[in-house]
């Protein structure tokens, strides 16, 4: 869509999606997954197992979300071309499973744990020892 939309409709749709998913990840997805990843029977001391089984779940269900989000955004823009929309749903929730899972285990997840170590640790690290 973007020779066919404004910058100024573009970067509204891209907050208005940014603040669905982060409300969505924050009250419903984080919640669930975490609930379900917890609760399953493996080693819990094992950080990998933690974190892979964490990721699994997040990506599963933004993606199941998000893509729900994206098609309803495609069909009310009359941009669907002609296939049904639960072809489509399946179709946008292979492929954005594809993209994300990868991408949440190579890249952003590595990028925000060494992130948060880094920055958000170290300050409540020091902010307990100066209590």
């Amino acid at each position: 869509m973007i020779g066919t939309i404004s910058l100024k409709e573009l970067l509204t749709r891209l907050i208005v999606v940014f603040v669905i998913a982060s409300l969505l990840e924050l009250f419903v997805v984080g919640p669930v997954a975490q609930k379900i990843a917890f609760s399953l029977p493996y080693d819990k001391s094992k950080k990998v197992f933690v974190i892979l089984s964490l990721a699994f779940f997040m990506v599963s269900g933004m993606v199941l979300c998000m893509s729900l989000y994206g098609l309803g955004s495609v069909y009310f823009s009359d941009s669907l071309l002609g296939e049904s929309l639960v072809e489509s749903y399946f179709t946008l929730v292979f492929k954005n499973f594809i993209f994300a899972f990868p991408l949440q285990l190579i890249i952003v997840g590595p990028l925000v744990r060494y992130l948060f170590v880094k920055f958000v640790k170290d300050k409540t690290t020091i902010a307990e020892a100066l209590s």
